[in-house]
Formats: structure tokens, sequence, C-alpha cells
């Protein structure tokens, strides 16, 4: 009788890892995130700096292709303290631009404008060390060879068009091309990166939807909550609460 009332929870406030059960991953696995090991397979398998550059921009931040290409230089705050007072940590400012000549442009319109030449508002994403590397590699090789005075980050590298802005579809057809080099399944979208961060951001967090939310510039955490917050059935939290509430059930 114990055995079988310990087997239910009624007794037990824990039980050990089954060593049989099937290894599961994060909690929170959106259907339309990256494949496992995506990131360094991408890198090896890219060809230019710039295309670099936008594998670890994708990477590293929950940019949208839209805004990522659509981003001019001076939208670009990479150090301390920056002069729009909005972030003293690097930063960009995605802002939403009617009539940019790739046809690029921001999905979010929030207020920016720029005072004494200093980019103020729009959405705002913090940048890591690998960003700026890959930035200045970027700028110090390509860029510097081919840009044309336009202004914009992202350049055509070959073609007639060389240095003329480079377009959120070709940016596509970079990542699709780079996924098959690296022998990656299904087809990488630059929306798989921005799955991507907020999940690992909600897993190093402990499920922090509000720190997920700033992270990714989402309109909520609730939005995070609905749609990355999928328990894992097979988690020690998820098992030990369940057993929790049997528990409580058993001795009512």
């Amino acid at each position: 009788m114990d055995k079988s009332r310990a087997f239910l929870g009624h007794v037990k406030k824990s039980t050990p890892a089954n060593p049989l059960a099937p290894s599961r991953s994060p909690r929170r696995r959106h259907p339309k995130m990256l494949p496992d090991g995506a990131k360094p397979e991408l890198l090896g398998a890219v060809n230019t700096a710039r295309d670099e550059m936008v594998v670890r921009w994708l990477s590293d931040t929950s940019l949208r292709i839209g805004g990522l290409t659509g981003l001019h230089l001076v939208d670009l705050h990479l150090r301390e303290n920056a002069g729009c007072g909005e972030c003293q940590s690097p930063h960009l400012h995605v802002c939403h631009r009617w009539g940019n000549p790739n046809r690029a442009a921001a999905k979010i319109k929030p207020d920016w404008k720029m005072v004494d030449g200093v980019i103020t508002g729009g959405e705002i994403y913090r940048v890591s060390p690998a960003m700026i590397s890959s930035y200045f590699r970027y700028m110090t090789t390509e860029y510097a060879k081919y840009a044309t005075g336009h202004g914009m980050l992202l350049i055509q590298l070959a073609g007639e068009n060389v240095g003329e802005p480079w377009t959120a579809d070709a940016a596509r057809g970079m990542l699709r091309r780079a996924g098959r080099r690296a022998e990656l399944p299904g087809r990488i979208t630059p929306k798989a990166f921005r799955h991507q961060i907020t999940n690992d951001v909600l897993d190093v967090s402990g499920g922090n939807s509000m720190v997920a939310k700033v992270v990714g510039n989402w309109a909520s955490a609730q939005m995070v909550d609905e749609v990355y917050g999928h328990p894992d059935l097979h988690s020690p939290e998820f098992t030990a609460a369940l057993q929790q509430v049997w528990g409580d059930e058993g001795h009512e």
C-alpha cells in the first residue's frame, strides 16, 4: 500500500530521475527556431565579412530583416555613453524610414529624430562585442572598398549595382544558400533567429518574460508567454509542481 501511495506521489515530494527516460530539449522550443548548432555552422559557411556580420547581428539581437537592411550608419551607437543618452551600452536605433533606396523598412514605427547629427528614438537594441568586431571587419574591408556614399549599412558586393544598398530579399537568399552549404535541415530564415534568441533569453533568465520582452522588443510580456511559454511535460519543475498538487489533494 505504501509503495503504491509513493508511486502516486502522495507521500514522496520528489523522485529520482528515470535513467531510461528520453532526453528532452529546453522547456520552450518554438517550432520555427534555428536547427541545433546553426550559428557556428552558418558562420563557417558564409563567404564575406558582410554575410558574417549579418549572421552575428541576427544571432545576437532580435532584429527583423527589414530593420537590419534598413539601417543607416548614423543609427549605430557602438560605444559606451553615446550622445543620444538613451542607452549607456553600445546599441543601435532601428528607425522606420520611407524611401530607402533598397525599399527596406522597419516593421515597428516608434517616433525618432535626428538632432545635431545624433539619432534618438526608434527601436533600441543592445549590441554585443562580437557584433562590433564583425562590423569593423566589414567596414574596413568590403564597405571601404565599395560604398558609394548613400549612408546605408549593408551594401551589394558584386554585380552591376556594387556598392548600392543591399535588399532584404538578397539577405534572405544569402541565408538560404549558407544553410544549404552548411547542410542544415530546413530553410534558414531571418525570423528563426528572432525566435531563437527569445527562447534562449527565457531559458537563462528562468522564464522571465519581461526580460525577453525587452530584449526582443516584443509588444508585451504576455505575447512572449503565449508564444514561448510551453512547459516541458517531463521537466523536473513540471513534475515537482504536479506531484505537490497531487499530494495536497491526497491529504484533503
